[in-house]
């Protein structure tokens, strides 16, 4: 048995293969199947999750051929229901070039100007729950906390004003030039938005912000606030902080909610 020194968290013996293994595609038409039915799972897991607000919030994935194009969510559709055939496809103008509903418009505000200034991201994540939107409230940057909340050291950011629903395009722009080169931004007053390489990401990135809103709030609270220090706050942000981890982490839920749910790939 075998311990990898790169601090890898895997332990191999001969002849065991890795459960996760990333996906390779034939074409983008295969690449594009397998996005969209993570999307519709994304939106399955933040309904589960409680990240439901009426008509608020939104998922976007990158066309892999058209690559100003995104997939998106409808409008007023329910997150519990989404199906991957209920995906919308929007180009660089907000133009619905494929499917057979409406987008919120506050959505293609906040995501073009997003995917447009980040040409790495493939996937962007922004929804309304309880414990980012009230820690985006105090206008500051998580704490490392924990563990988990580690994978936001030195790689978030905060957009410390509030101008309302973002329906004009100046404002989709200051949400992508306070997100900069990190995996999230805390809007204030408004909630996380996270973004990844793929949909498992950027889902996931959001899923853990939302828990960490959770865990700092509670520590504020109950007044033991004690953040781990930089040195091993950093070491951490590498050991649970990188795409690979963000995507991994996704995996066992993706795999819950489709066997539970398998119905959204339709």
């Amino acid at each position: 048995m075998v311990v990898d020194n790169n601090q890898e968290e895997r332990v191999n013996g001969k002849g065991v293969q890795d459960y996760l293994q990333q996906p390779t595609f034939a074409d983008v038409n295969e690449e594009r199947k397998h996005g969209k039915q993570r999307l519709a799972a994304a939106f399955r897991l933040f309904a589960r999750f409680g990240f439901s607000e009426g008509t608020a919030g939104h998922i976007t994935y990158r066309d892999p051929e058209f690559k100003d194009h995104l997939w998106v969510n409808p409008y007023g559709m329910p997150f519990s229901e989404m199906k991957t055939t209920d995906l919308i496809l929007v180009n660089d103008q907000g133009e619905v070039v494929e499917g057979n509903y409406s987008i919120h418009k506050s959505a293609f505000m906040i995501h073009s100007a997003v995917h447009k200034a980040r040409p790495d991201v493939i996937a962007s994540a922004h929804a309304h729950p309880i414990y980012g939107k009230t820690w985006s409230a105090s206008g500051r940057l998580l704490d490392p906390l924990t563990q988990d909340s580690c994978a936001f050291y030195n790689d978030h950011s905060v957009l410390d004003e509030f101008s309302g629903v973002v329906y004009e395009e100046k404002e989709g722009e200051k949400v992508a030039q306070a997100l900069g080169n990190n995996k999230a931004v805390l809007l204030r007053s408004h909630g996380p938005l996270t973004v990844g390489q793929s949909v498992d990401a950027a889902a996931f990135w959001f899923i853990t912000m939302e828990r960490s809103c959770q865990s700092q709030l509670l520590a504020e609270a109950a007044g033991i606030v004690n953040p781990i220090d930089p040195k091993n706050a950093e070491l951490t942000a590498q050991q649970v902080g990188r795409e690979k981890d963000g995507w991994e982490n996704f995996q066992p839920l993706w795999e819950r909610m489709v066997n539970a749910q398998p119905d959204l790939l339709d």
